[in-house]
């Protein structure tokens, strides 16, 4: 049987990490997998530390704490911005998984569908990691390397999430396809940040989950949107050769085929949702 520390202090918690734990924040990866078997390893349980949770505004964004609830998320008062990361957490599992997981839990499970990290992709997102000795900020997209791998020192902490400011009105969406409703892993999921100025695009950046080891951007459809009216013609412009950076695979869940034509369909109506 293995030890479990639940510590009210960071400081606290990077000290342990001088030898390995396993980190637990809401728990809701952690324990299906091991119902009906004693927990071996060494648990360090962060979710009593307070400043790893809430959501705030800083002077270049906002910064959103690791262990931040999906269901604190989705009352907390943000701009237009949030609204696809909003959209992602009302897809995940139902309301208890939504009371207990975390946006970092989310991240650090590094699984493809993640509903989050195509969300936090088109928010430019940077994952905020702390140890004993220093801090760093790493872009999410070299913070999740693989399935089930993360960019994360054995001593590190995740400790926040940001989320900087953009440099005109923005808005986001997201949309997920699963074999229900709800409750569901993803076959494919979309989500795209659009600025805004003048009626036209200014910037987009549109990411696609659950079609490659790690969720990816689109550059080739974000240069196809950039300067584009803002209008129900938007859609037209997701070709095929824009998913040239996706590489779906078969499983029990879909196709290659089917998630490659399902993510044409996502986009078109995703994009068609910011027409006015």
């Amino acid at each position: 049987m293995g030890n479990y520390l639940r510590p009210h202090r960071l400081e606290e918690a990077l000290l342990a990490l001088a030898r390995p734990h396993t980190v637990l924040a809401g728990g809701t990866d952690f324990y299906p997998p091991r119902v009906g078997r004693a927990i071996a390893e060494d648990i360090l349980d962060i979710g009593a530390i307070a400043v790893l949770r809430g959501i705030s505004s800083i002077s270049t964004g906002w910064r959103l704490g690791a262990t931040t609830t999906w269901s604190e998320l989705m009352e907390a008062d943000l701009p237009p911005l949030f609204d696809g990361l909003k959209q992602a957490a009302r897809e995940i599992g139902g309301r208890q998984i939504q009371n207990a997981g975390t946006l970092a839990g989310n991240l650090c499970n590094a699984s493809p569908a993640a509903d989050a990290v195509p969300c936090l992709l088109a928010l430019e997102a940077e994952v905020e990691l702390a140890s004993r000795m220093a801090t760093r900020r790493v872009p999410l997209d070299r913070f999740i390397t693989g399935v089930r791998r993360v960019a994360l020192a054995p001593d590190e902490l995740v400790i926040a999430i940001h989320v900087p400011k953009p440099a005109h009105e923005a808005r986001s969406a997201f949309l997920k396809l699963g074999a229900r409703r709800y409750l569901v892993i993803s076959i494919a999921m979309v989500a795209a940040t659009l600025e805004i100025a003048e009626g036209r695009v200014a910037n987009a950046r549109v990411a696609v989950g659950a079609c490659s080891a790690v969720a990816q951007r689109l550059p080739a459809l974000e240069a196809a949107l950039a300067g584009a009216p803002l209008d129900e013609r938007l859609a037209d412009r997701v070709d095929l050769a824009h998913l040239a950076p996706l590489t779906p695979i078969d499983d029990v869940r879909g196709s290659a085929d089917y998630r490659s034509d399902s993510v044409l369909v996502l986009l078109r109506r995703l994009l068609a949702g910011f027409a006015p």
